[in-house]
């Protein structure tokens, strides 16, 4: 969240733009990734895995450590 307020307060002082994308998931493009996943053409990136019991810790990691990709929660 803090990139996005740095973002948008330089963006007044130089050429450069931040811009947020997001995506809606819909049934159809999760069934396309899951069969990317899956046949291995696609690999997600995972940072760390935690078990459920570890999610305070998990959350920790993600305000302060700066995750790289995702953080994984495991039953």
């Amino acid at each position: 969240m803090a990139l996005l307020v740095k973002g948008r307060a330089l963006s007044r002082f130089v050429r450069r733009r931040l811009l947020v994308l997001t995506a809606a998931p819909d049934r159809k493009n999760l069934a396309a990734l899951r069969k990317l996943v899956e046949s291995g053409r696609v690999t997600p990136a995972v940072d760390r895995t935690y078990p459920l019991r570890e999610v305070p810790e998990a959350i920790r990691y993600l305000e302060v450590e700066h995750a790289r990709a995702k953080v994984v929660i495991t039953v």
